[in-house]
């Protein structure tokens, strides 16, 4: 392996440490020491990759919602319900994940992830910014409650219902 492809390794055992650690422990309850021995790296390898806990989560769902634009911009496809109905079909593939962020009280973490992404920029004119941030957090208000919810409806039915109520 060369210097990337271990790097790209290493970041994944402390990726499935963290999120394994997760399932029975909150955040707050598990030390660094913990991710580095169940991943079987060095601490030195998790402060080249991370500062902390929280960075190993949200570079985590920054590269799950990356993965699944990237995927999506292949289809290039314009409608809003194609859009959202792809969303929260990546959601309900990742639910366990995404779930276990919400039972710990990190779905702040997503939040985060998601307004960096797809939220107002300070180069958007006013009006651009406002209704970017519109969608944006109302978009994410909708994924929250669905999550919260238990993910009970499908991930059409969350698209129809966001087409029926105003997101066409």
């Amino acid at each position: 392996m060369n210097n990337e492809e271990k790097n790209t390794f290493v970041k994944q055992q402390i990726t499935e440490a963290a999120i394994q650690l997760l399932v029975e422990y909150d955040l707050s309850q598990i030390s660094i020491r913990q991710i580095t021995a169940k991943a079987q790296v060095s601490r030195n390898s998790f402060y080249r990759n991370y500062v902390d806990k929280e960075d190993i989560l949200m570079k985590h769902i920054k590269n799950l919602i990356s993965k699944w634009d990237a995927e999506y911009q292949l289809v290039n496809k314009d409608s809003n319900a194609e859009l959202y109905g792809s969303l929260f079909k990546h959601l309900k593939e990742n639910s366990v994940f995404y779930q276990l962020l919400k039972k710990r009280n990190l779905f702040h973490l997503f939040l985060n992830t998601y307004i960096a992404l797809y939220g107002p920029k300070t180069e958007y004119d006013n009006m651009t910014a406002y209704v970017t941030s519109f969608i944006a957090y109302g978009t994410y208000g909708w994924i929250e409650e669905w999550i919260g919810r238990g993910m009970q409806e499908s991930a059409e039915t969350m698209s129809s219902l966001l087409s029926l109520h105003g997101m066409k």
